[in-house]
């Protein structure tokens, strides 16, 4: 990477923690444990295995879930498809209708918008001012039919924090199953499912400080899903296909390091923040998105009076940061995000996404700001006739 570049888009991906890079490599080469994890007929295969199962526990052990229930995928976007695809599939005779929210990621939006193709009904909250989903509005849009509920843990593009824990017991009450996409929230919040009302959880590497394409679904006890890959019958019959031992073990050790972290990780991420926010302190028209009382500290949505956003991302060409979710940064309209919790279009176009992360360092954090200073200047300078 270009070392001049300040990376403000651990939102996006982390890059690989150096002991995870390690982890991996041994078990890529003849040298190393390489195996088929699904080859018990020799020791290589059993050693692969070992590994498998050893990061297994060590993703449940993050999430206080027993290990049984974690089901490897090739990220959170799987993981996600198979919660509600494979739910609602498995579940349609006691019924069709889903509840999620406008602001999910799309990852979950699209699955949703795939099963009303299907026949599924599909209702999708609309969020308050500040990101999150209000209970009340959950119990209200709860009917006789409805088998599913999915709410992310932090939105991606705020930081926003539902109260998951409030909503799983309006879902439990009800008797629906709760799915959760936790991507962002794994590492940053608590999460424990042994007390929390969570049926389904969606976890992804590379958010982590892991690698990319490897996930997992934690799906309780009880759960019945219908599986989308067939072949083999791996994972419990709920996801063929062979294990990727080298990103299995690199997301193990990424989540342990994260639970070793956690608290660390959270005060490095409040100091960038406030560093940031404190170098634009003197600088007119810059608003927080959301509210950030109720945010994950490491995600910081601000929106600039004045300039448009597309233009103030391409001024700051040695900062890494994002109009959005990566996801939807291809696409020229406003975040759908923001414009769902009510900022008007031309708010949302001048609005950038800034993410800490565990390499962020004070020294970047200076210069992301003197770079910030610089820009807003030169476009809000008037242009003459």
């Amino acid at each position: 990477m270009n070392t001049s570049l300040i990376y403000l888009d651990y939102a996006a991906t982390t890059p690989v923690d150096p002991q995870v890079a390690e982890v991996m490599a041994r078990h890529l080469t003849r040298e190393g444990t390489f195996a088929n994890p699904a080859s018990r007929s020799h020791m290589a295969g059993w050693m692969a295995e070992q590994a498998v199962e050893g990061a297994r526990r060590q993703v449940s052990d993050l999430i206080g879930a027993d290990p049984r229930e974690i089901v490897w995928t090739s990220g959170a976007t799987e993981a996600d498809n198979l919660a509600l695809t494979g739910y609602m599939r498995a579940n349609r005779a006691r019924g069709r209708h889903l509840v999620t929210s406008a602001i999910e990621h799309k990852a979950v939006l699209d699955t949703a918008a795939m099963l009303e193709q299907e026949g599924f009904e599909v209702t999708r909250l609309t969020p308050r001012a500040d990101g999150r989903i209000d209970p009340a509005d959950l119990q209200a849009a709860l009917r006789p039919d409805t088998v599913l509920v999915s709410l992310m843990a932090v939105n991606n593009e705020l930081g926003s924090i539902n109260d998951i824990t409030a909503l799983g017991r309006v879902v439990r009450d009800h008797g629906a199953a709760f799915h959760v996409d936790a991507a962002q929230a794994a590492g940053r919040l608590e999460l424990d499912m042994a007390e929390q009302p969570i049926d389904l959880l969606s976890l992804s590497g590379h958010k982590v400080y892991g690698p990319k394409g490897i996930g997992a679904l934690h799906v309780r006890r009880g759960i019945r899903l219908e599986a989308l890959i067939h072949g083999g019958g791996h994972e419990r019959g709920m996801r063929s296909g062979t294990l990727a031992t080298h990103q299995i073990v690199g997301m193990g050790q990424a989540f342990a390091l994260a639970a070793d972290a956690i608290e660390q990780d959270r005060r490095h991420a409040e100091a960038m923040r406030k560093r940031l926010l404190s170098s634009l302190s003197d600088q007119d028209g810059i608003h927080i998105n959301g509210d950030g009382n109720v945010s994950v500290p490491n995600i910081l949505s601000l929106g600039f009076d004045g300039v448009d956003g597309e233009a103030l991302l391409m001024a700051l060409r040695d900062v890494a940061v994002s109009t959005g979710s990566a996801c939807n940064s291809a696409s020229v309209d406003p975040s759908y995000v923001l414009t769902e919790i009510g900022l008007p279009r031309e708010r949302a176009l001048a609005s950038l996404r800034f993410s800490f992360g565990r390499f962020t360092t004070p020294e970047e954090i200076d210069r992301a700001g003197e770079a910030l200073q610089q820009a807003l200047a030169s476009l809000r300078q008037p242009t003459s006739a």
